[in-house]
């Protein structure tokens, strides 16, 4: 439905192309980039930022300054390129880099940091090695990913990520462990039927923080999409 031409994406207010992508644009990934709070930023870091897809969404819904990084050499290319098209080239820019080794080379700068993170944990691999990386997490361990976030957020900063269900049980009581808590949540449901399968989370510094919890189901028991979800990402997807 959001098909542009082969391969790539056509947006309301930019086009993706993730050819070359280890990872392909998803709705989790849209999900993400439509939910988190990223108004008001100054700067943002997303991490494993693929074809970039993250990075645009937030440069569309603020006025930050926005780095992506990622280990994948081809994925940082079509990163550029999409940066490059899109009304906001200014703002935008990507790196062939590690979060261990962005981490090395930054201070606390970051408003708020955004991924859709590598999350099987010693499950059967693909072939690809760059498919591996891109979904396991053996090169960015969850443990890490919270450390080295927190590392680089400044005192308000927050985190905002996605994963399936158990992961994110997981990721919960690591992230306490690394001194980040849970302030945001948004349960999806594939169906209104059907039980949760992804959770969109935001973590902040402050280990005092509430955690509001909401629910939202992409489509109804007729298949269409709710009402819920067309409004979440109705700034992006060129049929709603």
């Amino acid at each position: 439905m959001h098909i542009f031409a082969a391969m790539a994406f056509r947006f309301k207010q930019f086009i993706v192309e993730d050819t070359a992508c280890t990872m392909k644009v998803g709705t989790d990934s849209v999900l993400l980039g439509a939910w988190a709070a990223v108004k008001g930023s100054c700067t943002i870091l997303d991490t494993g930022t693929g074809c970039g897809i993250l990075a645009l969404m937030a440069a569309q819904r603020s006025d930050a300054g926005i780095i992506g990084i990622d280990i994948d050499a081809a994925s940082v290319e079509a990163a550029h390129l999409n940066f490059s098209r899109s009304p906001w080239s200014g703002r935008l820019t990507a790196f062939n880099l590690s979060l261990q080794d962005f981490v090395s080379k930054n201070p606390p700068q970051f408003d708020h940091i955004i991924t859709n993170p590598p999350f099987f944990v010693n499950s059967l691999k693909a072939p690809l090695p760059s498919r591996n990386r891109a979904r396991h997490n053996d090169e960015l361990p969850f443990p890490e990913l919270a450390a080295y976030s927190r590392q680089l957020l400044k005192p308000e900063g927050k985190l905002s990520l996605v994963l399936p269900v158990q992961e994110a049980a997981f990721f919960l009581d690591t992230a306490r462990e690394n001194g980040l808590y849970l302030s945001r949540s948004l349960e999806i449901r594939p169906y209104t039927h059907r039980p949760v399968n992804r959770k969109l989370m935001e973590y902040v510094k402050n280990p005092d923080t509430e955690t509001a919890t909401e629910r939202l189901a992409i489509r109804g028991e007729d298949n269409a999409y709710t009402p819920e979800y067309r409004e979440l990402t109705k700034e992006f997807y060129l049929d709603f």
